[in-house]
């Protein structure tokens, strides 16, 4: 990987890394930030997945969560959220396409090309990241918004891959919603059986592992009635008495606001359980 950036940062390093992924056949920019225990020993890493249309700029720019990082003695790896170039498969509207990579392994062309984003954050990017120095191997994953829908099913796909899991107002139920109804169908094709796979709540409905959800939702959130739906996923929590911690906040919006309120929250939380 190839060091593009490097800003001290609560005592630690902001970087960012650029590499090639063989997985998604193009190039790639990631954040990762090293607490200042790190120079010393391995520390633990929380995987950080963003929503549509960021990149890993939004994350590492406006969440704050060095400071708690530091904290905490947590690596902070935030990737982008999918894969970009001229070659790869776009679309005008915001939510497909570039910026718009769901976390999945597309299976219809042309998305089947690039779109394996669920392989390379499951995969390979752990696989160059954790032989950094300073970074170890106990993994915990969070995200926003198509980030959190990212981070739930990759947890819940993956049992024993990380040993804590949040979400910011996540897509629990893409499957039912407009945002990811539309990207499946073109990620996916029309077959929606197949969408089970990549749908928190249907995934809960089956899964064994018992690892503790914690999710925060705004209640003033724009996007809460029409794509986010969070009742879904405490009602399959409920019926299947998987562990869930849904702490809906008033006031608050879809926004990095929002995040920055209580991301120490969630490193804290990641942190106990990374340290278990």
């Amino acid at each position: 990987m190839e060091r593009i950036e490097h800003h001290a940062c609560y005592g630690g390093w902001q970087d960012v890394y650029r590499h090639h992924s063989q997985v998604l056949g193009c190039d790639m920019t990631v954040g990762v930030y090293f607490p200042p225990q790190a120079a010393s020993a391995p520390c633990p890493v929380l995987y950080w997945l963003s929503g549509l249309t960021c990149t890993e700029q939004n994350f590492i720019t406006k969440a704050g969560a060095q400071r708690y990082a530091a904290e905490h003695g947590l690596v902070l790896v935030a990737p982008d959220t999918s894969p970009r170039g001229d070659d790869v498969a776009d679309d005008e509207a915001y939510d497909l396409g570039q910026g718009a990579g769901f976390y999945l392994n597309a299976t219809q062309s042309p998305w089947d090309r690039h779109y394996r984003m669920h392989d390379y954050i499951v995969q390979e990017l752990p696989a160059l990241v954790e032989a950094l120095p300073g970074v170890s191997d106990a993994r915990a994953v969070s995200g926003h918004s198509m980030g959190g829908h990212g981070a739930l099913v990759l947890a819940l796909r993956n049992p024993g891959h990380y040993r804590s899991v949040s979400a910011f107002s996540p897509i629990v139920a893409p499957s039912q919603v407009p945002w990811g109804r539309k990207a499946f169908s073109a990620y996916l094709g029309a077959d929606e059986a197949t969408w089970r796979e990549w749908d928190a709540c249907a995934l809960l409905a089956e899964a064994e592992e018992r690892l503790p959800l914690l999710v925060d939702q705004g209640e003033a959130d724009n996007f809460l009635q029409e794509q986010l739906q969070p009742w879904r996923l405490e009602e399959v929590c409920k019926a299947k008495g998987h562990p869930l911690s849904l702490r809906m906040r008033p006031g608050a919006d879809h926004s990095y606001y929002f995040i920055a309120s209580h991301i120490g929250e969630h490193i804290a939380w990641h942190a106990e359980a990374l340290r278990a």
